[in-house]
């Protein structure tokens, strides 16, 4: 099982799921998006899989610091995807996937639940 967490390591949430990750004696690989960038052929599958929707987030800082115009751009995957890879902070953290699948976007208790019983 290949289990891997995609993020930022000041993140708050990020710093929660991978103290949580390790708790549970789950071995992962953390994916730096400030180091190692986007992997734009994993962005896709990320979309396909839980919709640009859910990844990007609307909530944060840096989608709130982008200009209205910029904003206004993001209409579809392709939109969304140019905007997540130009700014990796604006995808939801922490995207944790194993052997592919996206297990969860984000992470807070119910999330957790979820990545228990697939590590399970």
């Amino acid at each position: 099982m290949s289990l891997l967490v995609y993020g930022i390591p000041n993140c708050n949430t990020v710093k929660k799921a991978r103290t949580w990750l390790d708790e549970q004696g789950a071995g992962f690989v953390f994916h730096d998006y400030k180091k190692q960038g986007v992997p734009a052929e994993r962005l896709d599958d990320w979309i396909a899989q839980v919709g640009w929707e859910v990844l990007v987030n609307k909530q944060g800082t840096t989608w709130r610091q982008l200009d209205d115009a910029t904003k206004a751009s993001v209409v579809d995957a392709a939109s969304a995807k140019a905007v997540m890879l130009a700014s990796a902070s604006v995808i939801k953290r922490p995207v944790i996937e194993c052997d592919g699948r996206v297990l969860s976007v984000g992470f807070d208790d119910a999330k957790a639940q979820v990545v228990a019983k697939a590590l399970a």
